[in-house]
C-alpha cells in the first residue's frame, strides 16, 4: 500500500483546514492509500517560501517517509510559478509523486508526467523573461544617466576613519559626515582590512632562490 503525505494551507487563523482535510482523506480513501503524515501551515501566505509545515514535509519527502504528495490545489504549495516548480521538482528527485484534486493534477500517469514537463519549460520561459526585463531596464537607465546600483559616497573617508578612532560613538560620526551607521562601519572594516594586508608579512624567497640554484 502507498503511503500519502497531506499539505493543506490556510491564509488566516480565522480559515479551518478540516475543509481541506476532509477532501484529501476521502481521496486517499478512494485511492487505497494509508495517509502517513499530515501537514498543515496556518496563517501562513503562499508567497512565502519557508513555512514550517512545508519545511518538515519537504525534509520528511527526502527521507521518504511517504510516496505521494496530495494538496488540494497547487496554489496551496505556492502562488510563483517558480516556487511552486521548485516543490515539485524537489519531491519528484524524492521519488515522490504528486496530486492535486482540484486541478485533477496527477503525476502518477504518463499525461500527469507530461503536464510537468510542460510547467518546467513555462518556468523556465518565465526566468528568461525575468533576466530579460531586468537587463532591458538597467540598460534604460544608464541611457538616462541615472546611477546603477549603490551610489558612491561622497565622504573624506580617512576623516571618518579618525573620528571614529577619536572616541567619537557610531552615531557621532554618522550625523557629522551625514551617512549611515552602516557607512561608517563599512568604512571602518575596509579601513581594517588594509591595514592587515600592509602589515601581511612579506614571504622568503631566498630559500626558493637556493633550491632553484641546486
Amino acid at each position: 500500500m502507498k503511503r500519502a503525505g497531506l499539505y493543506v494551507r490556510v491564509s488566516t487563523v480565522d480559515q479551518h483546514p478540516e475543509t481541506q482535510l476532509r477532501d484529501l482523506r476521502e481521496y486517499t480513501q478512494r485511492r487505497g492509500l494509508s495517509i502517513e503524515g499530515e501537514y498543515v501551515d496556518r496563517g501562513v501566505s503562499g508567497s512565502k517560501a519557508r513555512r514550517p509545515a512545508l519545511d518538515r514535509l519537504l525534509n520528511d519527502a527526502r527521507r521518504r517517509r511517504f510516496d505521494v504528495l496530495v494538496v488540494w490545489s497547487c496554489d496551496r504549495v505556492a502562488r510563483s510559478t517558480k516556487h511552486f516548480l521548485q516543490v515539485i521538482d524537489e519531491i519528484d528527485s524524492c521519488g515522490v509523486q504528486f496530486v492535486s484534486l482540484r486541478e485533477a493534477f496527477d503525476t502518477t500517469g504518463p499525461l500527469g508526467r507530461a503536464f510537468l514537463g510542460i510547467v518546467a519549460v513555462l518556468g523556465e520561459m518565465e526566468r528568461a523573461l525575468i533576466i530579460e526585463r531586468v537587463r532591458s531596464g538597467m540598460a534604460r537607465a544608464r541611457a538616462e544617466g541615472r546611477q546603477i546600483g549603490r551610489a558612491r559616497m561622497d565622504v573624506n573617508r580617512a576623516q571618518v576613519i579618525a573620528d571614529r578612532r577619536s572616541g567619537m560613538s557610531l552615531t557621532q560620526v554618522a550625523r557629522k559626515h551625514g551617512i549611515s551607521r552602516a557607512s561608517v562601519c563599512r568604512l571602518m572594516k575596509d579601513a581594517q582590512e588594509s591595514a592587515l594586508q600592509i602589515d601581511a608579512p612579506v614571504p622568503d624567497v631566498s630559500s626558493f632562490s637556493e633550491v632553484r640554484a641546486s
